[in-house]
């Protein structure tokens, strides 16, 4: 089993020194779900929600979680991220907005964080945005789909 590298020798929390380790090309994809009353996502796909358009302002807000994961999340090192994309697909035969965040970085940590706050900042949004008209949306299945580069190598949810 792998160890914990987030703490010293003491048992306190630390930020993982990367000093050390070779600048590599990285990338993390996750993704997301979040599931509403028909109603709703009828109204978000024909651009009927007060607030504005729903998909597009989710998509930003996941951008900028990206970018801003390092505020919120205590170890996370702040990285010059490379690209950030947020992709929000309706899924009408399941009430849902699938998302879906890809992340790229020259560095020396992996963007997995990055990714995982963009998916979690646009469900968030997309409920914000529709809380009014739905309190019963469910954010779920917030996950790791692939990461690739650094020493760890490649990793793919489906093995």
């Amino acid at each position: 089993m792998a160890e914990l590298t987030h703490f010293d020798d003491d048992g306190r929390p630390t930020m993982v020194d990367v000093s050390a380790k070779q600048a590599t090309s990285r990338q993390a994809i996750a993704a997301g779900r979040v599931t509403m009353a028909p109603a709703t996502l009828a109204r978000i796909e024909a651009r009927d929600i007060r607030k504005g358009d729903v998909l597009t302002i989710a998509e930003l807000a996941g951008i900028m979680g990206a970018k801003r994961t390092p505020d919120l999340i205590p170890l996370c090192h702040p990285l010059g991220l490379t690209s950030v994309h947020v992709k929000l697909t309706p899924v009408r035969a399941e009430n849902a907005i699938d998302i879906e965040a890809s992340c790229k970085v020259a560095g020396q940590t992996g963007v997995e964080m990055e990714a995982l706050t963009a998916v979690s900042v646009a469900a968030l949004t997309i409920y914000d945005m529709c809380k009014a008209i739905d309190r019963a949306i469910v954010i779920s299945d917030i996950r790791l789909l692939h990461k690739s580069g650094g020493k760890s190598g490649v990793y793919n949810a489906d093995g």
